[in-house]
């Protein structure tokens, strides 16, 4: 399922305009996204959380040369999924 497919089937479950079910689900996206940015997690019972989690500098090597490169820390985000969607999945329900 891709973003546009998600509205569609929020607007038909809902029963709102097109445009309205795109709004919703852009700012249920966006504040996502802000909030993960800010480095605060999220947590949606029943589906699972999202964390950051925290990558410190390491060595790596360039594919091409073999070179030695230093990775810069990042910070990546983390879905764990929650205990009713994964034993949803596993009934393949």
């Amino acid at each position: 399922m891709n973003k546009s497919e998600l509205i569609e089937a929020l607007a038909q479950d809902i029963n709102v305009p097109h445009r309205e079910a795109a709004a919703i689900t852009n700012t249920v996206i966006e504040t996502m996204t802000e909030a993960l940015a800010r480095g605060e997690s999220i947590e949606i019972r029943g589906f699972g959380s999202f964390v950051i989690k925290t990558y410190d500098s390491y060595e790596g090597r360039n594919p091409k040369t073999g070179k030695k490169i230093q990775v810069k820390p990042k910070r990546l985000p983390f879905f764990k999924v929650g205990k009713e969607l994964r034993e949803k999945v596993n009934s393949g329900k």
